[in-house]
């Protein structure tokens, strides 16, 4: 008797089907999955941050680094919910500068980098602004994650803070039981004004030079990403009708100041975007369109604001 082996029918359909359909992004290289994620998060915010301005929409500009690569800068204007909105996405690669090789500490020139960088400002002291990164940075040898968000009131809502910090936590959880205490205290270290002795803002969770098991961490940061709507726009929603006082519209025309000072002095992305020649006025997008430099102003004249700065000058827990 003879015995004709036949390929099981399952098979054969697999491979008929694996040419008709593309990759799964799992399947690709994880600096490709991580650029298809930033730009589709890009959209998600833009969308979601659109739905508060029916009669502003986010102006478009592309641009091209010299030594390769590029991004997508995307801002809102005078809005009447937010004064200013970046949401920005770059993709990068090339070699290295001497200065920035030796501040990386690392052997190679060659690179690539990718992320998404958003910082909000409203127009109402009431709402807090808000800023969240997530970048990938790769070399030869070795890669890593890095990024966070982070917020900064003008206004005492512990509502808010409560639930911003939570949802932060929450992300956290699903990565280690560790994570979020970890992740806020390098937040609360690393938005810190010397010069000033306190924090930028409330804080949120921040981390860099993430390596190990990178597959693994890039779903955390996708968690982080995609949790951001749900972090930030219930605040918006909470107090974007409330009145505000002249001082608090000063108060927190004062306190933009601060932030103008640790973007332009410490802030390594502002710092990254220049020195690697990105695009100058997609890196300074984070910066308020209104802003008082008033000398030896007061910024505690009442308990509201004197209960705020104890809070910057010794972060609390949030959850």
């Amino acid at each position: 008797m003879i015995r004709v082996h036949v390929a099981p029918r399952k098979n054969l359909r697999s491979v008929v089907v694996s040419k008709k359909q593309p990759p799964s992004p799992a399947l690709l290289p994880l600096k490709d999955q991580v650029v298809e994620w930033v730009h589709s998060l890009q959209l998600e915010i833009i969308r979601a941050l659109e739905a508060y301005e029916p009669e502003i929409r986010f102006g478009d500009t592309n641009w091209e680094r010299p030594g390769g690569g590029g991004g997508k800068t995307r801002i809102l204007s005078r809005g009447e919910i937010f004064e200013k909105a970046g949401v920005n996405t770059s993709v990068v690669f090339g070699e290295l500068s001497p200065l920035m090789s030796e501040k990386l500490q690392v052997k190679s020139k060659d690179f690539f980098a990718t992320g998404i960088s958003l910082v909000i400002h409203p127009r109402s002291p009431k709402i807090p602004s808000v800023h969240a990164n997530f970048r990938y940075f790769e070399q030869p040898d070795r890669a890593w994650f890095g990024g966070g968000t982070d917020l900064t009131p003008y206004c005492i809502s512990e509502e808010d803070f409560v639930h911003f910090h939570q949802v932060l936590k929450e992300a956290c959880d699903t990565y280690a039981a560790d994570s979020y205490e970890k992740f806020k205290k390098r937040c609360d270290e690393y938005f810190y004004l010397p010069h000033r002795e306190e924090t930028r803002g409330v804080g949120g969770i921040f981390f860099d030079y993430q390596t190990g098991d990178l597959q693994r961490f890039f779903e955390f940061v996708k968690r982080c990403g995609g949790d951001f709507v749900k972090a930030y726009l219930p605040i918006v929603d909470r107090n974007h009708d409330k009145p505000f006082s002249d001082r608090e519209k000063k108060f927190q025309l004062l306190r933009r100041g601060r932030y103008v000072e640790f973007n332009l002095l410490y802030d390594r992305g502002t710092l990254f975007g220049l020195q690697t020649k990105g695009n100058t006025e997609s890196i300074l997008m984070s910066l308020p369109p209104e802003v008082h430099f008033d000398y030896t102003p007061d910024l505690v004249s009442n308990n509201e604001e004197r209960q705020l700065l104890e809070w910057l000058k010794h972060p609390r827990s949030w959850t």
